[in-house]
Formats: structure tokens, sequence, C-alpha cells
């Protein structure tokens, strides 16, 4: 069962404690007299009702035993305007009207299900039978009298998902309302085939991830990062990002990592979780490790598990969420974003010279820099930073005609950064602005990075690179 709900504004989590604790005995024999179990797509029922069920108090994110799904009354069903549309994968019942937008949700959902089995590493054919009951709902009092809404399920605004159920309130936007479905989806096909989703930043994370969609001429794409806030209306969770930030509300991936069961309660924590989920699986550094968790989501020591899967990679990951927290934008470009934090050695009293893409986010230069010490940065050289409706060229000053950041579009930019990223990735959330020249006298000691000022999401339209040379100040 999932305890989420989605909102047009994002998720909220509901209360963790539903009753009563059952003795181990007493769940051994539960587990071991499923009352729901899937068999090469079959399912297995008793006579337990899911109102048995609610009163047992169980680890959040995890398969049900006993919880079986739907029997729908067809013809009181259809007595309160509620109408079926069979898919595959899905059957969902709804009291909205006829429209294509509605009608083709089964299709979106039988698309999402080989997405899943690929990400996951489950053999499709083994399933040939799986399926959800959805419940699309405009009128919730119609439900409840067609019995399709059973009364003790708990109150939740907008998703709420267990097993093979899943009940939607109808949404503003059609994103939303196929955002809401395969988010709702991705934890029923994780408690169903999975048997678990994972500790809280884990489970809402990959449902976000899996949410986060493109539908176009009827193909779905899933794990997307929406490139504009029209490609995701209602989604919000860029911009919950970036209100946290300005807010000096930054959370460290330690504290995201850390969430409880009841932190999703709070939009806040659907927007990080996604935040991190997205990170760790566009990342060429982290991706195919992030990729393995799937199979650990039962295991008790699951995070542990995955800060030992990121071993002594844990200083640069959290610089990197640092640099993509404060960045935050619709299209944000993880691999192009990506930092190597190789430390670098001293300039030495000559000029170090060294070629800067205009393409890329922030990049070592191999150059160490101490302490208290001053260096001089010259910079030259003429680039593209966009090409619509025509081309921009630049210099390190930077176009002064637009502003990103609070400088000049393109202009220089200088971070240094302590020995592997031991500050946690703050020194690149205030950059120093370098542009023709500069001469720096860093606080710390650490490698010097440079990057042009340009969002993280436009980088793709850049051409061109800037000679940089580096020496001590005389």
């Amino acid at each position: 069962m999932t305890r989420s709900e989605t909102s047009s504004d994002g998720p909220r989590r509901l209360p963790a404690a539903w009753g009563r604790r059952l003795l181990l005995g007493a769940a051994v024999l539960l587990l071991s007299s499923s009352a729901v179990a899937q068999e090469e797509g079959t399912y297995k029922r008793s006579g337990r009702s899911l109102a048995d069920l609610m009163k047992v108090d169980h680890t959040p994110g995890h398969f049900v035993p006993g919880a079986a799904p739907s029997k729908v009354d067809e013809a009181k069903a259809a007595r309160e305007g509620i109408r079926k549309i069979a898919g595959r994968r899905l059957v969902l019942y709804t009291d909205l009207p006829a429209d294509p937008l509605i009608d083709e949700l089964p299709e979106v959902f039988e698309q999402a299900f080989p997405l899943w089995c690929a990400y996951f590493g489950v053999e499709p054919q083994r399933y040939p039978d799986w399926h959800m009951i959805g419940f699309l709902m405009q009128d919730a009092d119609s439900f409840r009298r067609a019995g399709m809404l059973p009364p003790h399920l708990p109150p939740f605004t907008n998703g709420y998902s267990v097993n093979y159920d899943l009940w939607l309130y109808e949404q503003p936007t059609p994103y939303y309302r196929r955002h809401l479905l395969l988010h709702e989806g991705t934890h029923g096909f994780m408690n169903t085939i999975l048997r678990s989703c994972g500790p809280p930043w884990y489970m809402e994370g990959i449902a976000e991830l899996f949410g986060t969609h493109r539908w176009e001429n009827h193909r779905l794409a899933m794990g997307v990062i929406p490139k504009t806030r029209d490609e995701a209306p209602g989604w919000g969770r860029v911009r919950i990002i970036q209100d946290e930030v300005a807010a000096e509300n930054t959370l460290s991936l330690d504290d995201v990592l850390r969430f409880s069961g009841t932190a999703h309660r709070q939009n806040e924590a659907y927007a990080w979780s996604w935040a991190a989920a997205i990170l760790l699986d566009s990342h060429p550094r982290y991706q195919a490790r992030f990729r393995t968790l799937g199979a650990a989501v039962e295991a008790a020591d699951f995070t542990q598990r995955f800060r030992r899967l990121i071993g002594e990679d844990w200083n640069t990951l959290a610089a990197e969420w640092q640099v993509m927290a404060t960045n935050m934008e619709y299209g944000y470009d993880v691999a192009k974003m990506a930092l190597d934090m190789t430390p670098g050695s001293p300039p030495g009293s000559d000029w170090k010279v060294l070629q800067l893409s205009a393409t890329e986010g922030w990049q070592n230069t191999g150059v160490r820099l101490e302490a208290g010490t001053r260096y001089a940065i010259r910079a030259q050289g003429r680039y593209q930073v966009t090409k619509e409706p025509v081309i921009w060229w630049c210099e390190p000053g930077g176009v002064t005609i637009r502003y990103y950041d609070g400088h000049p579009l393109g202009m220089l930019l200088a971070a240094v950064s302590p020995e592997n990223g031991e500050d946690g990735g703050k020194s690149f959330a205030q950059p120093t602005p370098v542009g023709l020249g500069e001469t720096l006298a860093p606080e710390s000691s650490g490698t010097l990075f440079l990057r042009i000022n340009e969002s993280p999401a436009e980088l793709d339209d850049n051409e061109g690179s800037l000679d940089v040379a580096i020496r001590k100040a005389s």
C-alpha cells in the first residue's frame, strides 16, 4: 500500500499510524496465508475485507497482504453515471464525459508497464494479466453510492493507491491528470511486483521520476525533466525548489535521505525527493548504481546500501546536489552540469592557459589556489550564448542586454572548491564574477572552477569556447 496523495501543487503524505500493531506471529500467519497474491498475473482471494486490513499498522510503501482488488458492481456504477474504459493494463472507471484525453489513459498506462519493467529488470511475459483498477472521480459521492470509494479509506485530496487499486480525483490539467495516474501507478507496480517501494525518499522520488513524462503522438516517455513550465502545467516541483532556495531553506542530500514516513505531508518533500531521483538517475556517474536499487526495495538497510554504492563519491555527489538545487530550472541539464572534482595543482608564476567550453557547466581548471594568495585571471574569446531568434555573440564580460542570476548572460564566473567538495558544494552557490579579468584572493584553499553565466537549461544552444590564463599575481 502507498500512503501518498498527490495534488496539482504537489503530493502530500497521510499519517502513518492506522491502528494497533500485529504480534509477530500473527504477521507471519497473515503473510503465509496472503489474501491476495499474484502468480503469473492471477489473483488469489480470501474472505478478509480491506476494512479489516486497514486496522493493521504496517510499514508504508509495501504490498498489503490480504487487500483484494476491487469488485465493481457494473449495474450500480452505470446507474450513477460511471462508465468503464477497459484497457489491458488499466481498467478505468470514471464519471467524466467521453473525451479523447480521458479515454486514452488506459493506453498511457499500458505504455508505462514495459517502461517500468525495463527499468526494474522485470520480465513482462511473467505478468501477462497484471493490471490495475482505477477510479477517476469528479463527484466522489457517486462513487461512494456505487461502492467504489470504500468508507474505510483514509481521507485524501487527490490520489491514493492500495495494491492493484488506485483512486484519482479529477485534476485541472490533462498533464497533471496523467502525472497523477503514473505516480500512483508506479506505486502500484512496485508494491505488487517488487513488494515494496523502499524508504520515503526513494518511494516518492521514483514515483515523481516516472510521473514526469512526455506524451506526444500517442508515445509515452517517462523520467523527463520538463523543459518549460508549459510542458508540465500544474506540476510545480521546480518552482517549489526555487522558492525554498530563495527562502534559504535549501535541504542537503542528507536531509532528503532522512525523510520520515510523515515528511510527505508537505509538498516540499515531494519536490526534494524528485530532485534527488532525477539527479541520480540522469547523471552519468551515478545512474548505473542508482538503478540497481530497485532490487533492494525490501531491504531494511536500503539507504545504507545506497550510501555504500556511492562510496568515495559522496562529497562530489553532495556538491553536485548543491549546484543543482541552487540552479534549478525547467530543463536542467544534469549531464552538462556534472562536476569533475579532481584536485588541482598550483599554477606557478607563469601564465597557465586553458580553453573553457561555452557549452558546459562548472569546469575544473586543474589549478589549485591557496588561501590568502592573490591570483590573476584573464579571459578572451567570442562564443555563442543563444541562437533564437538570432545568434547572440558574447565575450567573457557578458551580454548586458540580458542578465541571469544577477550577472550579465555569458559572463565568466569563478568558484574555488575545497578538496573533494568538502564544503558540500557551497562554494558554487555564490560564484565570483571574473569577466575579462579579475584578481582573486580565496579565503579557503581549493581547486578553481570556471563557467560562463548561463542557465543550466539553455546550454544546448551554446557554441564555442574562450581562452583563460591564470597565474600568481605579482
